[in-house]
């Protein structure tokens, strides 16, 4: 199935290009820094960095921003709240929260690829009230129960 994805970029950043996927069978859109200066992220803080970029989705979308597996294992730069969910109705500028994990400074610089965003479908879910729920083998282990 297809979808329309409508997207622009936020103002002052026509200069960015668009998000694009970096292979054939890649699933996500790598979104890139819109930092107008660089950001020195030190070991351990977090800042919020704009994409320049804002998406128009169809009810029954979302879009996941997820972290960049080359720079968690690079430099240790992963997503405070990954994933993050822009919900379909959202028409704001995109951004990310970069948190370094890493042992050194970590520069995030204009056009930087830094998170991707990969689309996924929202069923249409009617949550009713249930006097009990069936029981399962598992039941109400969680956390860990199943050991290592």
């Amino acid at each position: 199935m297809s979808y329309n994805v409508r997207i622009r970029p936020w103002p002052g950043n026509e200069d960015l290009p668009l998000p694009e996927k970096m292979s054939e069978g890649a699933s996500g859109y790598d979104l890139l820094a819109a930092v107008e200066e660089e950001i020195e992220l030190n070991p351990g803080d977090w800042t919020l960095v704009p994409t320049g970029i804002a998406i128009e989705m169809p009810k029954g979308l979302e879009a996941q921003i997820r972290p960049r597996s080359g720079l968690a294992l690079k430099h240790g730069v992963t997503l405070l709240n990954s994933p993050g969910t822009i919900d379909a109705d959202y028409r704001g500028q995109i951004s990310v929260i970069l948190h370094n994990l890493g042992k050194e400074s970590f520069t995030v610089c204009r056009g930087e690829r830094i998170a991707q965003m990969v689309f996924q479908t929202v069923p249409d879910i009617r949550l009713t009230i249930a006097e009990d729920l069936s029981t399962t083998r598992r039941g109400e282990g969680g956390f860990g129960h199943t050991g290592k």
